[in-house]
């Protein structure tokens, strides 16, 4: 397929593994949701749907949006067996309340609050080996890909000796490959690795109990109901890929937008001891520039839109990234603004909805709040050398491989 280099002119084109429409999707965004809001892409066999109504209300269709399939557009990973590695992320009905409700009987919002004094020292060690005044780091090599992963490696009971190891499998998971429209073999190989490992880890929590979120996945019960260990390894996979992944790439979304908004930046290192704009950075950034850009869902039963019907059996996405930008919830939508409102951020669907609503939303925006509150105390100012800049490469998640930095500290 030829790769379409402005994608204001030309024939329209969603090709999701074309690095080039991954350095910016936003152009072909805007084209979908204006000449086709139901688009098929017949070389690779899919529908995507990219309006924000649309996209809202599939996301509590399970009649018609299946996630039985898993929510990938690789063919290898399109399977009734996606479960396996993706846990309730890939199950309906009472398949998906049953394991979710068992899960989040370990995983709970106390859980996630008892974590705050961890995220806070993991923060303080980060940020206080790559910050000094004048010199250039790696935000995304030195704090943001190192932070999210341990926090969810001590949930989990992962040795500190072994976290390295683990991020850089999890990294190769969603790593695509250019001109491999599937899931590349290293990403499978390490996926094994990854699933021996959590088997090997369970097994031994089943022989010695610890405290951490590992054996109270294993202590879960509804009436007597408990999870067997295949269902404890693939939310421990789900964890470490979407949850590790999601985070870091926010955390760098979040400073590669700020730094190009000088008097924005300016509002929000201010004053050290007043980071009250930092949460409305961190929505905004999950808007504009979201690291999820996009699930797949199987299709149940025809869907029809604007007069196009895509049939039963067919693979849809649905386009996150997309209905973040669209122009009739959001205002002036390609504008990047910490001031927007409140009442519009409201409306996005970063996290999913209805019962896919991400188990872990509240996590990623716990760990974002802290490291970037802490990063505006100790710091005054910075910038981001986007042209060296270097971007993950995949087709669901956005957001940056290395990302360099200067800080000038307060």
């Amino acid at each position: 397929m030829t790769t379409i280099q402005d994608p204001s002119a030309g024939p329209l084109v969603l090709d999701p593994y074309d690095y080039a429409f991954q350095d910016d999707p936003y152009p072909t965004y805007a084209r979908l949701r204006a000449e086709a809001p139901l688009y098929y892409n017949a070389d690779l066999d899919f529908w995507a749907i990219t309006r924000h109504a649309d996209v809202a209300a599939a996301f509590r269709d399970d009649a018609t949006f299946s996630n039985r399939m898993g929510v990938s557009l690789d063919a290898t990973a399109w399977s009734p067996h996606a479960y396996k590695t993706m846990s309730f992320l890939a199950l309906d009905g009472r398949d998906q309340q049953r394991l979710r409700s068992l899960v989040s009987k370990a995983f709970t919002p106390r859980r996630v609050r008892e974590l705050t004094p961890q995220v806070q020292a993991l923060t303080e060690k980060y940020l206080g080996l790559a910050l000094a005044d004048g010199e250039e780091h790696d935000w995304i090599g030195e704090v943001a890909g190192k932070l999210p992963m341990d926090v969810i490696s001590e949930m989990m009971g992962v040795p500190e000796s072994d976290r390295a190891e683990v991020r850089r499998l999890a990294d190769l998971v969603v790593h695509r490959e250019e001109g491999i429209r599937d899931v590349p073999p290293a990403a499978m190989e390490a996926s094994l690795t990854l699933m021996t490992y959590y088997a090997e880890m369970v097994a031994q929590r089943r022989r010695r109990p610890t405290e951490d979120l590992t054996s109270a996945l294993l202590e879960a019960e509804n009436d007597g109901d408990r999870l067997a260990d295949e269902e404890v390894m693939a939310f421990l996979f789900l964890m470490v890929v979407a949850g590790n992944e999601t985070t870091t790439k926010l955390l760098g979304n979040a400073l590669f937008h700020l730094a190009q908004h000088p008097e924005q930046r300016a509002e929000v290192f201010a004053r050290a001891d007043d980071p009250a704009l930092v949460v409305p950075w961190i929505e905004e950034t999950l808007r504009h520039d979201t690291s999820s850009q996009m699930l797949a869902r199987h299709l149940l039963r025809d869907y029809e839109l604007d007069g196009v019907t895509a049939p039963a059996g067919s693979r849809a996405i649905l386009v996150i990234g997309s209905a973040n930008r669209d122009e009739t919830v959001f205002t002036d939508p390609t504008r990047y603004d910490i001031h927007r409102s409140r009442e519009e951020l409201a409306n996005i669907v970063s996290f999913g909805g209805g019962r896919h609503f991400c188990l872990g939303a509240n996590l990623a925006r716990l760990e974002a709040r802290i490291v970037l509150e802490e990063f505006v105390r100790r710091v005054r100012d910075f910038e981001v050398a986007g042209d060296r800049a270097r971007r993950v490469h995949s087709i669901s998640v956005r957001g940056f491989a290395s990302l360099p930095v200067t800080v000038r500290m307060r």
